[in-house]
């Protein structure tokens, strides 16, 4: 994968997530009955984060970056699909549990990414390059979903950010064109 098609990847499943993340912590916290429900919700996200981390690390190594990419569009999708559905505390819990594996999958593959295509003499301009696509997609998105939601359900945004992360499985899996000798 290149990095030119990386960094727009990662500009899309940033506004994807963007898209939801404002609405999901209302989905957490209104689904639980206090606040220490809030707090194991996004623990369990975090904690399952940090145990996953050396698996992935490792599936990162053997199988490649750009299979867990699309393993993580296309199971984020899916995933998305449930939270409008959600109605009891422990289906929450299920959800971070499964969200804190893929958030696992996209930071190290971002970070996989990075480490293996910039420039080490230039690593702090190029990641900040990067940086800055990617959180003007982030802030476009949550910008614009802040007007959608006015005239839409929360749980249509996401449905919208589920179909945005489909289509991010497919463009990792395009072809890359190949180099033209000149």
């Amino acid at each position: 994968m290149n990095y030119r098609r990386f960094v727009l990847y990662q500009g899309t499943i940033g506004m994807a997530s963007s898209m939801i993340f404002p609405f999901y912590i209302l989905v957490l916290k209104n689904t639980g009955n206090n606040y220490a429900q809030f707090g194991w919700a996004y623990g369990l996200f975090a904690l399952t984060s940090a145990l996953t981390y050396p698996v992935i690390g490792r599936l990162a190594d053997q199988i490649g970056d750009k299979v867990l990419l699309l393993v993580y569009s296309w199971a984020m999708a899916l995933l998305l699909l449930f939270f409008p559905l959600v109605e009891e505390v422990w289906q929450v819990y299920l959800l971070q549990i499964m969200m804190g594996v893929l958030g696992a999958v996209q930071k190290n593959s971002e970070k996989t990414v990075l480490a293996r295509h910039v420039d080490k003499g230039k690593a702090g301009k190029e990641i900040g390059q990067y940086h800055v696509w990617t959180s003007i997609g982030a802030a476009v998105a949550v910008i614009a979903t802040g007007y959608l939601v006015d005239f839409l359900t929360i749980g249509t945004i996401f449905y919208l950010a589920s179909l945005v992360y489909v289509w991010s499985g497919f463009y990792i899996l395009r072809k890359e064109k190949a180099a033209t000798a000149s």
